[in-house]
C-alpha cells in the first residue's frame, strides 16, 4: 500500500472514529441494583442522566444498603458502557485495540 492511500485509511478511520464517539455521547445505557430498586442511567461519555431509587429501597436506620445499591448499579451502568464502547470502537478498528480506546 502506497503512503497516500494509507493516509487516506487512516483519516477515514478517524473520522469513523468521531462519529463513532458522538453517537456514543447521545446513547445512554442503564444500571440497576437490588431487583431494581435502584437504577441509573448514563451516557456512554460518562454522563449521568439520572438516578431513580424506589422509596421501599430509603430507609432511615439503614442509609449504608441505600449507599451500597447506589454502588453497585453506578458499577453496572459503568461495565454497560464499557461494553457498548468496545462493541462499537471494534467495528471501526476491526478489532485492533488501540491505545486510549
Amino acid at each position: 500500500m502506497n503512503p497516500a492511500a494509507m493516509m487516506a485509511q487512516v483519516k477515514k478511520m478517524q473520522a469513523e472514529m468521531l462519529r463513532v464517539q458522538e453517537e456514543l455521547a447521545a446513547t445512554t445505557v442503564a444500571g440497576s441494583a437490588g431487583n431494581g430498586m435502584v437504577r441509573v442511567e448514563i451516557t456512554c461519555d460518562h454522563r449521568v442522566v439520572s438516578v431513580r431509587i424506589d422509596p421501599k429501597a430509603v430507609l432511615p436506620d439503614d442509609v449504608e444498603t441505600l449507599e451500597d445499591l447506589l454502588v453497585v448499579a453506578m458499577n453496572d451502568a459503568l461495565g454497560r458502557v464499557t461494553e457498548e464502547s468496545q462493541k462499537r470502537m471494534s467495528a471501526v478498528t476491526g478489532g485492533i485495540r488501540l491505545p486510549g480506546m
